[in-house]
């Protein structure tokens, strides 16, 4: 949702709230503010002869009437990302509800605007009798509250470009935390129309794949009589779009990354027929860690894709934003010291505030050469137990480097032949726990591949060596 169409569903919540529009001044203080521009921008901004203070005093009327509104305590540092929140969520429980408020009109307004449901007379579906349902089928009923709507602009435009290509199967993976959950959460609320059928599961609990597929059968037969013999037939009938969270949980712990369960190789096969076999639906995968079968499929077929999440990168200071953090200029430290990641800087953002009065300065000052990590190390310690006896010995060394190493670089004294030494950099590599260094062509320090452990497993690591 771009300025204007935030700017335009705030006036709409306003009006219902209180019977009037906002003002043409309050509409572009507070565009202004959306784009991150202060009030001597904003007041050379605007055509009529309004005063600094006079704009200054309207804007402090304005985020009262905002919080009135929203129910929320709305500032100039905070309005972006509460309001971008709050519109994301509302979108979200809209598409939630669908199907539980039998709506059957096709035709939605989500922030004013008319979003028709595309029905595409598939050449397969046609042959489907009563198929009389015209709004997507939905249900997040087991999928976590989206409490967050930070960036992720360009991940979800790569997703959309993906789901209009048609890929069947798409893998989201990356360390716990990053937020992968809620990425896919964010693009549901934007393609839900698209979709005739939207489930989410997680497999926290490690179901077998006859419990998930008999679940699956009974959402999609709901709308369809006579159901259909297999999943892989709404697949092909409609466009469905399934999303699967938590999938380390069916890999094995001790071995290396992505070796499935005992009695469990069946997901193994099934994400490979719905990867090979021609439909029009998707299946997302959410994941810690990535399997090598993922990684064959992705290079043999057009149709599987893979997206390791990283960071929030710049994104990330709306979180420090909201949490009203002082010492602005020290906040790209804060960030890249935790690698954007949104649920780790929550943690120490929470310690910043509690300990140090939300001064960021004065928590980096003591940061120089011992890194807190607090409660993240419960985190770090969730991973590490998932390591195989050969990961754990080579990410014990890598922690022990100054810098990245290449693969003529294995220690001298190391018990890992060559071959296990590689396979556990590549069982490293899939759980996001050790990253290429990337070549510098201008330096001589590293004119081959090398490759570093992550910086806050480093940390953690290292203080474990002492």
């Amino acid at each position: 949702m771009d300025i204007q169409e935030l700017s335009k569903w705030v006036d709409e919540q306003v009006f219902a709230k209180t019977g009037e529009h906002l003002t043409s001044l309050q509409k572009s203080i507070l565009e202004g503010v959306l784009n991150y521009q202060n009030y001597p921008k904003i007041v050379a901004n605007i055509d009529d002869s309004y005063g600094y203070n006079y704009v200054k005093e309207e804007g402090a009327k304005l985020w009262r009437l905002l919080s009135d509104v929203f129910e929320e305590d709305i500032k100039q540092s905070n309005v972006r990302s509460i309001l971008e929140n709050k519109a994301s969520s509302t979108i979200y429980n809209f598409v939630n509800s669908l199907n539980s408020n039998n709506i059957s009109n096709s035709n939605f307004n989500i922030c004013g605007e008319n979003t028709k449901h595309s029905d595409n007379n598939y050449k397969k579906r046609a042959n489907i009798k009563n198929n009389n349902h015209q709004s997507p089928i939905i249900d997040l009923t087991k999928a976590p509250e989206l409490k967050c709507n930070y960036g992720r602009s360009l991940e979800i435009s790569t997703l959309k470009e993906w789901l209009d290509n048609k890929t069947r199967l798409i893998t989201i993976y990356g360390l716990s935390g990053i937020g992968k959950t809620a990425l896919t959460l964010k693009l549901i609320s934007e393609i839900a129309t698209e979709f005739d059928y939207i489930i989410y599961r997680s497999l926290e609990n490690v179901p077998k794949l006859i419990v998930i597929k008999d679940d699956l059968k009974r959402f999609f037969a709901q709308a369809q009589s006579p159901p259909l013999p297999d999943i892989i037939d709404y697949l092909i009938c409609y466009r469905c779009l399934i999303i699967l969270d938590d999938m380390q949980n069916i890999f094995k712990t001790g071995k290396l990354a992505g070796q499935y369960l005992h009695e469990y190789q069946d997901y193994d096969k099934w994400f490979n027929r719905i990867a090979t076999l021609s439909h029009q639906s998707c299946l997302i995968l959410i994941s810690w860690e990535l399997s090598s079968d993922l990684e064959i499929l992705e290079r043999e077929h057009q149709y599987t894709q893979i997206l390791n999440l990283q960071g929030l990168g710049e994104d990330a200071k709306e979180i420090l934003r909201d949490k009203d953090l002082k010492n602005q200029e020290m906040w790209d430290k804060l960030i890249n010291l935790y690698q954007s990641n949104p649920s780790w800087l929550n943690i120490i953002i929470s310690t910043i505030l509690e300990l140090f009065d939300g001064d960021v300065e004065l928590f980096l000052s003591d940061q120089e050469n011992n890194i807190y990590l607090g409660d993240l190390e419960t985190i770090i310690e969730s991973h590490l137990q998932r390591l195989s006896v050969s990961e754990t010995k080579l990410i014990y060394w890598l922690a022990s480097q100054n810098e990245g190493v290449n693969m003529n670089q294995k220690p001298a004294n190391s018990e890992l032949s060559k071959a296990e030494f590689l396979q556990a950099i590549k069982s490293l590599m899939r759980r996001c726990l050790v990253e290429k260094v990337p070549i510098d062509k201008r330096s001589l320090r590293h004119t081959s591949t090398h490759f570093k452990i992550n910086f806050i497993f480093k940390q953690y690591l290292s203080g474990q060596r002492h």
